[in-house]
């Protein structure tokens, strides 16, 4: 959520929206990668569901970072604020009780597709999309609540170091890349030693207030 917040102010601090894009999906890698370190160590990362999703987000990413720049991302912005809306109610809405963690089924398929189009997007518009992956994962994919966050920023670094590359060419900001990515590292790990401490109906519902808010401050960084 904290890129879509950083995304605006880093865009109006860099010589560039491109460079400031830039920037922006290098931090929230850093980030990811801080945070993914935590989950590592605690076991809550799927290495199969990484295998399948991580690559299809590096390729997808990089093709986003070569078109920023060169096609207007206002529409795109709108569209990711609007599924991550859905997404979090969806999250918030009462159900009836799921399978247990061993007897879910994971679906390949949509990890794959899901992975693509959101490094798509997410190198486009300089956002790793952690809040609307981690949608993708729990209600297309099928992942157990507590490993799809470890997921979900392992594969969100992945995505942000292709986004970067892409973005070379375009531009980036390396002095607010370093900055942002300094000020950001201690946030991420103290957020993912937190995951532990939640059950699950309270990590899905503190996960749809923050799609929420997510997507709300996503359509009104479109529309402005």
């Amino acid at each position: 959520m904290l890129g879509n917040i950083r995304l605006p102010v880093l865009v109006l601090a860099a010589s560039s929206p491109a460079a400031g894009a830039g920037a922006n999906i290098g931090v929230s890698a850093v980030a990811a990668l801080a945070a993914a370190v935590q989950h590592i160590r605690a076991g809550r990362i799927d290495w199969r569901l990484f295998g399948w999703m991580a690559p299809p987000s590096m390729a997808g990413g990089y093709i986003g970072g070569l078109l920023s720049g060169k096609v207007p991302g206002n529409a795109l912005l709108l569209a990711i604020g609007v599924t991550l809306l859905v997404f979090g109610v969806d999250l918030l809405r009462p159900r009836a009780a799921k399978a247990s963690v061993g007897e879910r089924r994971v679906s390949v398929r949509a990890a794959v597709i899901t992975g693509a189009a959101i490094g798509l997007l997410g190198g486009f518009v300089g956002l790793i999309l952690g809040s609307l992956r981690i949608g993708a994962l729990l209600r297309f994919v099928g992942a157990d609540a507590f490993r799809a966050v470890g997921t979900n920023v392992a594969v969100g670094f992945c995505l942000g170091a292709a986004g970067v590359l892409g973005h070379l060419s375009g531009g980036v900001d390396w002095t607010l890349l370093g900055v942002g990515a300094a000020a950001s590292v201690p946030g991420s790990i103290l957020g993912a030693r937190l995951t532990g401490r939640l059950d699950e109906r309270q990590l899905l519902r503190a996960v749809g207030i923050v799609l929420i808010v997510a997507g709300a401050a996503t359509i009104l960084q479109a529309i402005v």
